[in-house]
């Protein structure tokens, strides 16, 4: 399928006003196809994925990474670069007494953790979908609030319709988000974690959703045809004392006050 993303990217900025920059995420088998994207920036410092993906969604950057980039297995294991999983990591004693009070609390939550499996890649990209530059990327993302958020989903279940159930791994969200997206394919919700507000500069108010690009196109034509019926984000405030027939009106005829 072909994406024609300009015009994606135009219609998630008018459909929810976000405030920041709608961005892919794609992982190479080999570094050398990384790093022959035009222009492609490269750290010049130890990060976070945190702060690799804040890059692209707060700077407009398209960044490049290894495993040797990445501050240590947490961020690696997610994406599956570097061999991370080993069984040092698995039972999570860097987190015991930081994140959780024993260490069978610490390796309960990195075996509750999505993350892509080790061995099969080497370098990932991130950046703005608009640039085209990673066309197509495997997974697509953008920051926005709850109601923008609720907007969305709404648009994926306005044709086809399915329940979404999604899950809170707690610190380490990244897993909630691009990892399940990147390992199960399905459009992944998540409250981002202290790491991702800390060093990726993600706003108290903002939640991310992950999702393969399809459902970006399903989303948008389910929203357009949502404001069509007059559910729009922002949703205007009605009031709480009105007589709620009026306002219901707009959208169900048969609620009118007679």
């Amino acid at each position: 399928m072909t994406y024609d993303w300009p015009t994606i990217v135009d219609d998630l900025n008018a459909l929810l006003k976000l405030r920041s920059i709608p961005f892919g995420m794609k992982m190479f088998e080999r570094r050398a196809e990384m790093e022959a994207i035009e222009r492609i920036r490269r750290p010049q410092a130890v990060h976070t994925l945190d702060q690799v993906v804040g890059q692209a969604s707060r700077l407009g950057w398209t960044v490049g990474v290894t495993a040797d980039d990445l501050v240590g297995a947490q961020c690696r294991a997610v994406v599956g670069l570097g061999n991370a999983k080993t069984p040092e990591w698995q039972s999570g004693a860097h987190m015991k007494g930081v994140w959780f009070e024993t260490l069978d609390d610490a390796s309960a939550h990195q075996a509750a953790m999505h993350c892509v499996p080790d061995g099969k890649y080497d370098a990932l990209a991130v950046g703005p979908l608009a640039s085209g530059k990673l066309d197509p990327p495997d997974i697509a993302l953008f920051y926005a609030t709850p109601g923008a958020m609720i907007y969305f989903i709404n648009g994926l279940q306005w044709s086809g319709y399915k329940r979404f159930d999604w899950s809170v791994v707690g610190e380490s969200a990244c897993a909630d988000s691009w990892g399940r997206a990147l390992t199960e394919r399905k459009p992944s919700l998540s409250i981002p974690c202290f790491a991702e507000r800390r060093y990726g500069g993600v706003l108290d108010d903002e939640m991310l959703m992950a999702t393969p690009p399809d459902y970006l196109v399903s989303a948008i034509t389910g929203m357009k045809a949502l404001a069509k019926n007059g559910f729009r984000y922002p949703f205007p405030q009605y009031g709480m004392q009105n007589d709620v027939r009026a306002g219901m009106a707009r959208s169900y005829p048969g609620r009118a006050a007679p």
